[in-house]
């Protein structure tokens, strides 16, 4: 079977230029997390694939919200919740260790991401043609909660 012309296979890499991203500001990130349950990976990927003018349509950002959305309601946000309650009870090697066990959990999240992003039929935005919207991909993953592009620019 093959593949659409503009489909494009996305390796692990991704999540270093992500992770490069979140180290800008982390504390936004984690904003965003807290107060608006976005998830900060699936932000992180729709950022980067703005910078590839690369694009999904809104019903692929759902879906690829739905593909983490039970592992992380049942095991990354109970355990980072009791991460946060114990940092007071923990000494810093004890509280890292929680960390880098919480880091393994968003690894998996990112692997499941990943997986589905590969499976979907995002397009290249053809800059020329006036085709290209430069945060399509953010618009179409905070639409989702309700929010739009500006909140990026008002928490920054």
């Amino acid at each position: 079977m093959s593949r659409p012309v503009n489909r494009q296979t996305f390796s692990h890499i991704i999540w270093r230029n992500c992770e490069q991203n979140y180290l800008v500001n982390p504390n936004f990130y984690i904003h965003l997390q807290d107060n608006y349950h976005v998830n900060v990976n699936i932000l992180l990927l729709a950022q980067y694939l703005d910078q590839q003018l690369y694009t999904l349509t809104q019903q692929e950002w759902e879906i690829l919200t739905e593909v983490v959305e039970q592992w992380e309601a049942n095991v990354l946000q109970p355990y980072r919740r009791l991460r946060r309650i114990a940092k007071a009870y923990l000494d810093n090697d004890e509280y890292q260790k929680m960390l880098d066990v919480e880091l393994i959990m968003e690894r998996k999240s990112q692997y499941m991401l990943l997986h589905k992003l590969n499976l979907l039929n995002g397009k290249v935005v053809n800059t020329e043609v006036g085709d290209s919207s430069e945060s399509a991909n953010i618009q179409h993953y905070l639409g989702l909660f309700g929010l739009n592009k500006s909140i990026m620019a008002e928490l920054t």
